[in-house]
């Protein structure tokens, strides 16, 4: 059993990840992209509300827009090292022990999913966790206390920018969701965006 204090909702900071580029969306505010009538961050800040009080939004444009949502916008403190930079940035500035990371792409994200990594977390001493839908691990959806931020400004400094390795070599700890996978489908194409439109 942990012999860290239990963590709480309270003890929690959830950052949205808003600040990509979208590529191969042809560089639009992924984000703002609406989904049956609402931004993507809608969907997103819907289903954390329930889970956690605390919740910023990690962007590098259209802030102002963002700011809308009563919630605190950061920006990039290092730039061009991808979700990475955005959440060494929340990291810095997060007022919480921990901190828990979910991208904005992925509306349908699990309502339980605190519950669930916070159900794992207090039963060790790690202090990095990864939720795993039975497949693969889903970096962007990770349990970090704040203690790993000079470690992951020393792999930023590296010009690292690949999530999964770094979470790799702190040893996360996988969190089971293989009974829900689908809650972490994220849209990063038009196609994707269009066929989950047809579906509602």
């Amino acid at each position: 059993m942990s012999t860290m204090n239990t963590i709480k909702p309270d003890n929690i900071t959830a950052v949205i990840l808003a600040g990509g580029e979208a590529r191969r969306m042809g560089g639009i505010d992924k984000g703002l992209i609406e989904l049956d009538g609402k931004p993507l961050i809608e969907h997103v800040i819907a289903r954390l509300t329930s889970q956690t009080s605390n919740i910023i939004i990690s962007a590098n444009r259209n802030i102002e827009q963002y700011q809308t949502y009563d919630y605190p916008v950061i920006t990039d403190q290092i730039k061009n090292q991808g979700p990475l930079g955005g959440i060494f940035s929340a990291l810095l500035q997060c007022e919480s022990d921990w901190l828990l990371t979910v991208p904005c792409d992925c509306p349908h994200l699990p309502f339980d999913l605190v519950q669930r990594i916070t159900n794992t977390a207090n039963q060790t001493d790690a202090r990095l966790f990864t939720a795993h839908d039975g497949g693969r691990s889903q970096p962007l959806f990770s349990l970090i206390h704040r203690d790993l931020t000079a470690s992951l400004q020393a792999y930023l400094a590296l010009n690292n920018q690949k999530a999964g390795l770094w979470l790799a070599q702190q040893g996360t700890v996988k969190v089971n969701f293989s009974d829900k996978p689908n809650a972490f489908s994220n849209i990063n194409t038009v196609d994707t965006l269009t066929s989950l439109q047809k579906k509602t």
